[in-house]
């Protein structure tokens, strides 16, 4: 099995297991959103540590080991991206599963088990052509300024939504045009959607233009713009 359908069926069987678990059980909220993620962290370690047993790992939910720094290969894992909107009931949440490759955001799989709906790096998409206002994805609980005010300098409407995985796979599959953050986020919150976004042909860099790197000493990623790459040039220069 290559390394895109591994990640596909590991991420899918996650959001299975999230879904039945919020399905059957009492809690609500935060404590649901622990349950879960501790669960879909534990079966997504589990299994790449028994089929790629040569690769590091970065997981939210796990202490970091430093060690992945001399590594080529490692999977960057965010097993329940959208804590919040999981435990409220919602369907923007996602299961992050990547691997990146000399720091490069390589092989990526989403999923949305709320949709239910899983997008990988290997797949063949192509965004419907949209004529309108211009869409632009935020933070439904918490909307960035610089968001918002690219957001006006385009004349763009704004989209509140859940979970960043969420957020960018609304631009990969036309739903949104442009996703900018600024207010920070940690490699394994982008990785596996910037793979995904990146195989799509659309445009990713931080708000300054730069590449994103992951697998850093510091796991910490201040800002990211997703984009059609038309659109990329205007945006950076309003940042």
């Amino acid at each position: 099995m290559n390394d895109t359908e591994l990640a596909r069926q590991i991420a899918e069987h996650a959001g299975r297991l999230l879904v039945d678990v919020r399905a059957s059980s009492l809690l609500t909220g935060k404590p649901l959103g622990k349950v879960g993620d501790e669960l879909a962290n534990r079966f997504i370690i589990e299994a790449l540590r028994a089929q790629r047993p040569e690769d590091a790992l970065l997981s939210e939910e796990e202490k970091d080991n430093q060690a992945r720094l001399g590594v080529s290969r490692v999977w960057i894992i965010d097993p329940l991206d959208g804590t919040r909107e999981y435990g409220e009931g919602r369907a923007d949440w996602a299961v992050h599963v990547a691997l990146a490759i000399d720091g490069v955001a390589t092989i990526g799989a989403v999923a949305l088990p709320g949709l239910p709906l899983t997008l990988t790096s290997s797949d063949t998409l192509a965004r419907p052509h949209h004529t309108g206002k211009l869409r632009l994805v935020v933070s439904r609980t918490r909307p960035a300024a610089e968001a918002t005010a690219v957001a006006e300098a385009l004349g763009a409407e704004l989209l509140p939504m859940g979970s960043a995985g969420a957020k960018i796979m609304a631009v990969v599959r036309g739903e949104a045009d442009v996703y900018v953050h600024s207010g920070g986020q940690y490699e394994w919150d982008s990785c596996a959607p910037v793979a995904v976004a990146r195989a799509a042909g659309l445009h990713v860099s931080r708000l300054d233009g730069s590449p994103l790197r992951y697998n850093q000493p510091n796991t910490y990623m201040p800002d990211l713009l997703v984009c059609p790459p038309h659109l990329a040039e205007r945006i950076l220069a309003l940042m």
